[in-house]
């Protein structure tokens, strides 16, 4: 996978050798790991330089402001969305992390399978929250969490100029300009960028109906393409990166919208 397609996570976390074991097992679940920090300083200035994809929080570090203070000032940088990490589930502590709105809470002890989830669970509940969606709410995973517990899983969301696609047990990130054309192939689609194609069990229309991205466009009952992907095109054929994807005659009229002729 590439460096670009990972999900970049910064992990703040007091305890050196939590952080460390996080970071190796994140790291071979395909996770970027772009910096690490233990106090609100360092968060701050690693936050800025990275930008960052999920922030893995501990309520607990060092200096004189706790991981829920440094999350507010974080995300005045930029939102993101934020799993908090911590050994206390008293009513004060997670009323105090309600209150600034986390994708996911992970209880100490935990094991990486659980952070992976939590992960899923942060992009699921920003990727809601973000298209005012309903349906995003704090749950807490541990060791003990029933499987019962946990939420359907999207196949792809959406968040901002990102898609993700489920990949295996991943998230794949996707930046819509590298997003090329659909194909849809019986009950599945394929979602075919500069570098790769992926699978998804879903219908196109499935998929149009909840992205939100205008350049995307439906040209024929089994293709959509991205507009500014297109190297030319005909009445009857568009060419996308050396593809020759067929413009349906039911589709012309709105494709020939998007272009302003003379």
């Amino acid at each position: 996978m590439m460096q670009e397609e990972k999900i970049k996570i910064l992990i703040v976390e007091d305890e050196q050798i939590t952080a460390l074991d996080l970071a190796t097992g994140l790291e071979k679940e395909g996770y970027y790991i772009c910096g690490m920090a233990d106090n609100a300083t360092d968060a701050h200035r690693i936050f800025e330089d990275t930008l960052p994809d999920i922030i893995l929080m501990d309520i607990n570090i060092k200096g004189q402001k706790d991981g829920i203070d440094t999350t507010i000032e974080l995300l005045k940088v930029k939102e993101v969305p934020v799993i908090y990490i911590t050994a206390f589930t008293d009513a004060e502590t997670v009323n105090r992390v309600k209150g600034v709105q986390p994708a996911a809470f992970l209880t100490k002890p935990f094991n990486i399978n659980n952070v992976r989830i939590a992960i899923e669970l942060a992009i699921s509940n920003f990727a809601s929250a973000f298209s005012h969606q309903p349906g995003a709410k704090l749950i807490s995973l541990n060791d003990e969490t029933p499987k019962a517990d946990m939420p359907e899983r999207e196949p792809f969301l959406q968040m901002g100029d990102f898609v993700f696609i489920k990949h295996n047990f991943n998230f794949i990130k996707i930046k819509f300009d590298d997003l090329l054309y659909l194909q849809a192939e019986n009950n599945y689609i394929s979602v075919v960028t500069t570098h790769k194609k992926f699978l998804l069990r879903l219908s196109l229309n499935n998929f149009l109906e909840k992205i939100v991205f205008p350049k995307l466009v439906r040209v024929h009952r089994s293709y959509a393409v991205n507009i500014d992907c297109i190297t030319s095109f005909n009445e009857q054929i568009i060419s996308v990166n050396e593809v020759e994807i067929p413009l349906g005659r039911n589709y012309r009229e709105d494709f020939l919208k998007h272009f302003k002729f003379r």
